[in-house]
């Protein structure tokens, strides 16, 4: 028998991820990427339990492996480069494993690779939906030189990430999808630490609507990760980065520790600047194309769970096909009904809890986030504040891809 054929847009985790449990299910992946090659490390992530569970399970978390450092300190710092001690975010209850985007894709990669057709350079543009199969015109290009293709699979995974190729020719534009969240992030990696930090050491600076982070990893340079609310996300990209990163920091003087984490930023052999969305959607799937990851539910690096639902999102996709064949309609909505509940608490808890974790938005905020920091430390309340803690967290543990 002919082996069911799927195409999968986007060679980032998710997609990876789906390539891996399509094959172990019996059929044959083919992975479009439209970069030239493979991507570079990428930046933070952090593995709650749902993700390190569906990494176990699918044999991959030893290789993905961590970058904690025991040693780390972490501190609250203000523009005057004052110090204060803070729990480290490894300290989080429910233990998140600190990574690189890159530790996951590169795990995955090297299971898929040596049996999955990968083609870079390539991108769909224009999808035929028929009652059987999907014909996808894909277009390649490569030293110069551009073709197009039409081929027949039996089914489309659009796992292409937040401004998702699949998503726009099959569900309509962007504007219709993704909710703005009226912040931009700014990340990149410091080729200089912190004057006066290790470079096992990370830090949190924090005002109204304004955060930036320092991320330490083990054997690798510390991560930066800058954000910032703003009412008009056109203007932040009609000057240089940098320049409206300064801008959203001021009119008061940066102080030593800003100015040399912009300047870190401006000097970076690369960067990530954008705005942040949410994708909303009705539904992920049409009979025979789906959505995975970024591409259907985008949540925002503030939820701290886009990298274990890309995962645990292909994992159940392998599950519920195995489970239904020859049915891909019935095994799309499955899906969907399994996913979307917990999907949904996630996107409302990034709203709240993460984002004001990441990027306080009031005064008050920040005095409670230092509360919390002080009754954690206190060994009389710790356990208490920990528990408290705990409970929050608790729905980021839960394996929703378990069979």
């Amino acid at each position: 028998m002919n082996k069911s054929r799927a195409l999968i847009v986007g060679m980032g985790i998710s997609g990876l991820a789906t390539a891996m449990r399509l094959h172990e299910i019996g059929w044959e992946p083919v992975i479009v990427e439209r970069a030239a090659g493979r991507r570079a490390a990428g930046y933070f992530i952090a593995l709650f339990g749902t993700g390190l569970a569906t990494a176990q399970r699918m044999d991959v978390l030893d290789a993905i492996g961590h970058r904690d450092d025991p040693t780390t300190l972490r501190y609250d710092i203000d523009r005057k480069g004052s110090r204060r001690p803070n729990p480290d975010f490894e300290d989080v209850p429910g233990s998140p494993r600190v990574i690189l985007r890159g530790d996951i894709e590169a795990a995955f990669h090297d299971t898929v690779a040596p049996r999955t057709e990968i083609r870079y350079g390539t991108t769909p543009v224009a999808l035929e939906e028929h009652a059987d199969a999907v014909n996808v015109t894909l277009r390649t290009t490569a030293e110069g030189n551009t073709t197009e293709t039409t081929e027949r699979f039996d089914l489309v995974v659009g796992a292409d990430g937040l401004r998702s190729t699949v998503r726009r020719l099959v569900f309509g534009p962007d504007t219709q999808y993704m909710k703005p969240m009226n912040h931009i992030i700014a990340a990149a990696f410091l080729k200089e630490q912190v004057p006066g930090l290790r470079q096992q050491d990370g830090l949190t600076f924090s005002e109204p609507g304004r955060s930036a982070w320092v991320f330490p990893f083990a054997n690798h340079q510390p991560g930066l990760l800058v954000s910032y609310r703003t009412h008009d996300e056109d203007a932040q990209f009609r000057r240089p980065p940098a320049e409206s990163l300064r801008r959203a920091f001021g009119p008061e003087p940066t102080g030593p520790v800003l100015e040399h984490l912009f300047q870190q930023f401006e000097d970076a052999d690369d960067f990530l600047f954008d705005s942040t969305h949410q994708v909303l959607m009705p539904t992920w799937h049409t009979d025979l194309v789906v959505l995975v990851g970024d591409a259907a539910w985008c949540m925002t690096l503030y939820s701290g769970m886009g990298a274990s639902t890309g995962m645990a999102g292909a994992d159940l996709l392998g599950t519920v096909l195995q489970r239904n064949p020859g049915q891909l309609p019935r095994a799309l909505r499955e899906w969907e009904q399994r996913l979307r509940p917990f999907i949904t608490t996630e996107q409302k808890s990034a709203l709240t809890v993460g984002l004001q974790m990441f990027v306080p938005q009031t005064r008050r905020d920040i005095a409670l986030g230092r509360i919390t920091q002080k009754l954690t430390g206190n060994p009389v309340t710790a356990r208490v504040m920990r528990t408290v803690m705990a409970n929050t967290l608790k729905h980021k543990s839960i394996d929703i891809a378990a069979p």
